[in-house]
């Protein structure tokens, strides 16, 4: 059950009502730690013999997950999303410092490990058509972040 307070402004003749901010940075990493349970992306955890390799010779128990790149571009269009809709940049909880550190941890991670990004027609996050959430898999393994910095762009 959710019960949403309203905040009513008395200094007019006019009601004004304002809801406040129900969400933030903690909120949006438990979102994306949620959605690796819906990764299509092996990340090899430090004891793993394939630690490391890209392409291991046989399957291992490491688990799936998110995409970096898949979870950034994510991040990337739902703080777009949360300004064009009238939210104020400085509280933009998908712009938090806390979200921005969390990615660079998730990015650095997985550039350690070197994921083992699994091929597949559909995203589960995306609408691009590279199959892994419309990040393209080279996001994966590193490259420049764009958390914090606008809207990804999207590449053909």
């Amino acid at each position: 059950m959710t019960i949403t307070l309203l905040v009513v402004s008395t200094t007019t003749s006019t009601t004004t009502a304002a809801p406040p901010s129900r969400c933030s940075g903690a909120h949006v990493i438990e979102f994306l730690k949620y959605l690796d349970q819906f990764g299509k992306t092996k990340v090899h955890i430090t004891g793993c013999p394939y630690f490391g390799h890209p392409n291991p010779p046989a399957p291992c128990a490491c688990p799936l997950k998110q995409a970096w790149g898949s979870l950034d571009a994510l991040i990337g269009r739902l703080r777009a999303a949360y300004e064009e809709n009238g939210g104020r940049p400085e509280s933009n909880p998908f712009g938090a410092r806390a979200v921005r550190i969390y990615l660079r941890e998730v990015r650095e991670s997985q550039a350690k490990a070197r994921v083992d990004a699994a091929a597949s027609s559909s995203g589960v996050l995306g609408t691009g058509g590279s199959g892994d959430g419309g990040s393209g898999s080279g996001d994966a393994a590193g490259g420049a972040s764009t958390a914090g910095v606008g809207p990804p762009t999207t590449t053909t």
